[in-house]
């Protein structure tokens, strides 16, 4: 069992009376954005040590416990005690860190005491220093006996501080942050315009994560640009798919109309709607939307295809032009199921990458050479994502 251990006690910096845990960060709050890392990592239960509970705070917490999560509060290390089972791996947040699900999963693959370390001068001023050179990096696995351990102290003690003091000295295992890390936004911090600046880092390196040539070179950079405007305005993903709704719609009935470029270029306009909305989405932790806006962006592409094959079928008076449009969605149908949760080669073909091939067929003048490209692009990906699979 995984359980994680947040804060939520110290004022930020520059918004006196405001927690640091409930300044904005990436559409959510700074906690949200914590306990949405540690449930990615497994975490069944999260503990939020909280000096006063705001009603901020509450919001907060009953946003968190609608993700189906235990979540407790406690003001003391004996409450915190009592809720963690004693065999539980604990994984502890630092009040004010920001950072991104890899690093927090690679705390979580063992039991026994461990801390994330830098070293003390790459370390800000907010870096608690645990000795050798080295600071702690807002990131610790703790055996839940420190927790024990803690409570049977004076009831002034630092939770926080106190608890990395306790694994230090039972030998706690230093893992170094890999310089990446800091590149992708990993920093404590209590301050809101600092924080506004990591969240824009650790929204770049989510999206830059995403495989595939079509999302890491199309659609990522424009996310870059895009999202943080998005995010200070409140804009619901749903909004933004609504609008791709409509432009993948038009699409669809131009192609119907016969305006094959403009209709596959309006569908593929859609698509990349639908994949920008569901980072946004991902990004707010509407983890329920953000997979239904992938599918949108994954159906839509589809729809296209099969709407020119039947038109141009319909035409020319044969199916060669509708049966090449099946076999171009069904040969991408199966690649992307072939191809799994495993990470994608990045010449792999997604929906959309597949309906830009039929696209640029369709400008040139010839759509049905369009979509033979695309069913064999989508072919030879099936092929790769089953020999990989055999592996």
């Amino acid at each position: 069992m995984l359980a994680g251990l947040l804060f939520a006690v110290h004022d930020a910096d520059d918004r006196p009376g405001m927690l640091t845990a409930t300044l904005p960060f990436g559409g959510v709050t700074l906690i949200e954005y914590q306990a949405r890392l540690l449930v990615a990592a497994g975490a069944s239960q999260l503990v939020i040590v909280v000096a006063r509970l705001s009603p901020e705070l509450l919001g907060v917490i009953g946003r968190i416990g609608r993700r189906g999560i235990a979540v407790d509060t406690v003001r003391s290390a004996v409450e915190a005690a009592e809720k963690v089972h004693p065999l539980a791996r604990l994984v502890m947040l630092a009040d004010g860190l920001t950072t991104t699900e890899d690093v927090v999963a690679a705390m979580t693959s063992d039991a026994g005491d461990a801390l994330l370390v830098i070293a003390e001068s790459d370390a800000g001023a907010s870096y608690e220093r645990v000795g050798g050179g080295m600071a702690w990096a807002g990131v610790a696995r703790i055996d839940p006996r420190r927790l024990a351990e803690l409570a049977a102290l004076p009831r002034d003690y630092d939770i926080q501080s106190t608890l990395v003091r306790l694994a230090a000295q039972a030998q706690a295992a230093h893992l170094v942050l890999p310089a990446a890390a800091l590149r992708h936004g990993h920093a404590i911090e209590r301050g809101g315009a600092a924080l506004a600046l990591r969240g824009r880092s650790v929204l770049a390196a989510m999206v830059s994560g995403r495989s595939g040539w079509f999302d890491r070179y199309l659609v990522a950079p424009v996310a870059r640009l895009l999202i943080p405007k998005l995010v200070p305005g409140g804009i619901p993903a749903v909004a933004l798919a609504g609008a791709a709704g409509i432009v993948g719609a038009a699409g669809l009935a131009a192609v119907w109309a016969g305006l094959d470029a403009t209709g596959l270029v309006l569908a593929l306009a859609g698509s990349f709607g639908f994949a920008q909305a569901a980072i946004l989405g991902d990004l707010r932790d509407e983890r329920r939307v953000a997979s239904v806006l992938d599918a949108a962006a994954a159906i839509l592409p589809g729809l296209a295809a099969l709407m020119l094959g039947y038109r141009l079928s319909a035409v020319a008076g044969s199916n060669t032009a509708l049966v090449v449009a099946i076999a171009a969605v069904a040969a991408a149908a199966l690649a992307w199921r072939a191809q799994g949760r495993a990470p994608r080669q990045l010449w792999w073909a997604s929906p959309a990458a597949l309906l830009l091939v039929a696209t640029l067929g369709a400008i040139a003048g010839a759509p049905l050479l369009g979509l033979g490209a695309a069913a064999l692009y989508a072919t030879a990906t099936v092929s790769a994502g089953i020999e990989r699979l055999r592996r």
